[in-house]
């Protein structure tokens, strides 16, 4: 698996997100209470961009007229339908044994193993003539 830099820690504050494309695919990258989760913006269900869908959390009863929420911040509602995705796993909480959204590893590495070197830039002599820019090859 290809790692890819996405961003800054300070460009990705605890509770928000990141949309970008990456080999073609849909990502976003979420900070949800400083822990990073990727998360593929695509719904199973019939394709929309479901990482723009509001994050909520999970009502759980453990016996009748008793509600308790917990994973506050951390299911994603897709804005066409309402299906509900964990960020951390990907997992539907519409129908978990049939459906899931591929969820990608993400964590925070110091800067300087991300932007280790040498780099050695490649350079093309360029020169100006009679108002025309000449590259040569």
């Amino acid at each position: 698996m290809a790692r890819h830099v996405i961003a800054p820690v300070d460009e990705l504050p605890p509770g928000t997100r990141k949309f970008l494309e990456i080999e073609g695919r849909p990502i976003a990258v979420f900070n949800i209470k400083g822990e990073y989760f990727g998360l593929m913006n695509r719904c199973p269900h019939q394709g929309a961009a479901l990482c723009e869908g509001p994050l909520i959390g999970l009502a759980q009863s453990s016996e009748p007229g008793e509600i308790e929420y917990t994973k506050l911040g951390e299911i994603i509602r897709c804005p066409w339908h309402g299906w509900e995705f964990d960020i951390r796993t990907g997992q539907s909480y519409c129908d978990p044994r049939r459906f899931r959204v591929k969820a990608y590893p993400a964590h925070v590495e110091p800067g300087a193993s991300v932007v280790k070197g040498p780099y050695v830039a490649e350079t093309i002599p360029v020169k100006v003539e009679s108002d025309y820019v000449v590259v040569e090859l």
